[in-house]
């Protein structure tokens, strides 16, 4: 592999135009932190949606889904295809609730929906656990997959001739160093730029990335002799290339690599549980974190629903194919390989020519950079909104807030670079975020159709997982699917029994906020009554209806486009045909509804 002057012309060029949007959106994003973390409520539906896709295009997210490929095959996946359920309900029931709220974070929804100091205790606590410690996590990950990008490019790296630093009693590796730099470029355009900036910056970088993939995916297929030959290399265990789980016993089809097929459990787990019951960033069931704040900076309510729409079927229809393609052709060409999620780094290094490998290589820059300007931006928000504005120094300047969130914005990212040196391997992170936030995912939904949901309730399903995590997984040393279905059984009969043990919000509190939000249904019947003069949200019906159109839609298209690739074109036709009928009846409902009534 040779880097070559074109090579870094591209890489140059790309970080160049990053760092050009940054400073041309510097003026706007810092008029307040509406501006800088909002938009000022002004992003079209078009950007907030790309935004969003982009930011779960991490570094680390096609190393992991090569990895989910090496493990299960295609149908690996469903461990975050699943996630599309739970995803689908966020656009029909709550992408206009959340613009309708009129909050800068989702911890700020603590603030209009739960009262007393239990509601002050969560705000706190989240714009801690979640926006500092479980941030810093999620961009530890991120950090590590692109340290492994640098070590299989560049695997002779060294400073001065070291490769490993020492600075204030903590070692860093030189190519960990390398992604200090890159963060500090990320820190430079989303601390000048805020959300206005990434936000941009993201459907410039989401471009690049799904180019260079698509890209890259071509040249493998080619490199192998396409589909025939891809089916050959793979032909002792052509089960790989089924899109739904082949049920089996554990070591089932282990002839290659270690390929296992999924057990029963797995597919209950995935199928029947994760996507409602677990927080994940970008999956979190209601929505939440920064695809919340998207939704809460789109114009309006109309803009609001179409971006996370398009964010669904970007994230599940469109994206997948090129990873799982350079996945599966990695079977062939490194069967053998102990680390499967590097093996997709090694097809650009070792199948790409000069030009491309510099597209790829900034395509990673860019699925990496997109992915930590948001977590900071977001992350920032949550500390400056939710824990520096209402119990450190309230009543300040919008000026003085944007300049703490700047600052802010570059203690985040040096943060999470210090945890990084805490972490040796990414291995299971996804499953353990899921599995420590599982029964959750219940508690996100009901509080916007229940009145008896209460601040405590939210409480102690954050905290039940972890009185149970430890024993069954060092102890037991259970799987995580099995994990995971014990904790949401568990959390959930501990959020219960909180919930009916304490009060619920104060009335007054639960009649403004349904009189802001007014989401109707019988889970609000006893303030509704009291609010004769509050019209409350009806078609649910055709919301439901439009729900299972819509997974039936992104889920059709996705293995319509998988059976196109795979030569299987009648197939593929009929899926595209179901998904178009499906596209037909989300269009047919929401224009007989009127989109002037999401407005209101």
């Amino acid at each position: 592999m040779l880097i070559t002057n074109l090579d870094w012309t591209i890489i140059a060029a790309f970080f160049l135009v990053a760092i050009g949007i940054g400073f041309y959106m510097r003026k706007r994003a810092g008029k307040s932190t509406s501006d800088f973390f909002l938009t000022g409520r002004n992003l079209p539906w078009y950007v907030a949606g790309t935004s969003m896709v982009a930011t779960t295009f991490a570094a680390d997210t096609p190393l992991a889904v090569t990895e989910l490929v090496a493990e299960r095959g295609i149908a690996g996946n469903w461990l975050w295809w699943n996630m599309l359920f739970g995803g689908m309900l966020t656009v029909f029931f709550f992408a206009r609730l959340w613009r309708r709220a009129g909050i800068m974070t989702d911890a700020e929804f603590v603030s209009i929906r739960y009262s007393g100091k239990s509601a002050r205790f969560l705000r706190g606590f989240r714009a801690l656990y979640i926006g500092v410690f479980m941030n810093a996590i999620v961009m530890a990950w991120v950090n590590l997959a692109m340290v492994k990008i640098l070590q299989v490019m560049f695997p002779g790296l060294t400073i001065f001739g070291m490769t490993e630093v020492s600075l204030l009693g903590i070692t860093f590796p030189v190519h960990l160093l390398a992604v200090g730099m890159l963060m500090a470029l990320v820190a430079l355009y989303s601390a000048l730029s805020g959300l206005w900036g990434v936000s941009i910056t993201d459907t410039f970088q989401f471009i690049i990335a799904m180019g260079g993939s698509i890209i890259l995916a071509i040249i493998a297929l080619r490199h192998v002799g396409g589909v025939s030959g891809l089916t050959e290399g793979l032909s002792e265990v052509n089960w790989v290339f089924d899109f739904f789980p082949v049920i089996g016993g554990e070591g089932a089809g282990a002839q290659l690599g270690g390929l296992m097929q999924m057990s029963v459990v797995a597919l209950v787990a995935y199928l029947g549980v994760q996507w409602w019951a677990s927080w994940y960033p970008g999956a979190e069931p209601g929505g939440g974190g920064y695809v919340a704040q998207r939704m809460m900076s789109a114009k309006d309510e109309k803009h609001s629903l179409l971006a996370t729409l398009w964010f669904q079927v970007a994230h599940f229809a469109v994206r997948p194919w090129p990873w799982i393609i350079v996945a599966l052709v990695a079977l062939v060409l490194y069967p053998n390989e102990a680390d499967k999620g590097a093996t997709y780094v090694m097809v650009i290094r070792d199948l790409l020519p000069p030009g491309l490998l510099g597209l790829l290589l900034a395509a990673f820059f860019a699925a990496y950079m997109s992915t930590m300007a948001s977590q900071t931006n977001w992350g920032t928000s949550y500390i400056v909104n939710d824990l520096y504005r209402p119990f450190v120094r309230p009543g300040a300047t919008e000026a003085y807030y944007v300049r703490v969130s700047r600052i802010t914005t570059v203690l985040l990212m040096v943060f999470s670079l210090l945890v990084t040196t805490q972490f040796d391997k990414i291995s299971d992170a996804w499953r353990f975020i899921l599995a420590c936030s599982g029964g959750i995912g219940l508690v996100l939904l009901l509080r916007w159709f229940w009145w008896r949901v209460n601040a405590w309730t939210e409480i102690a399903a954050m905290l039940a997982p972890y009185a149970v995590y430890p024993f069954l997984v060092f102890y037991l040393k259970l799987e995580y699917e099995l994990t995971l279905i014990i904790i949401v059984g568990w959390s959930t009969l501990v959020w219960l029994v909180v919930m009916f043990s304490t009060k619920p919000a104060s009335m007054t509190t639960l009649k403004a906020f349904y009189t802001r939000v007014h989401p109707g249904g019988p889970g609000w019947k006893p303030v509704a009554e009291q609010l004769p003069e509050v019209q409350g949200d009806t078609g649910y019906k055709q919301l439901f209806v439009n729900y299972i159109s819509g997974c039936i839609l992104v889920m059709f298209s996705l293995f319509g486009t998988g059976k196109l690739i795979f030569g299987q074109t009648l197939q593929a036709l009929a899926f595209f045909a179901i998904a178009m009928l499906a596209g037909a009846i989300i269009y047919y409902n929401l224009s007989r509804i009127g989109w002037e009534k999401l407005d209101r």
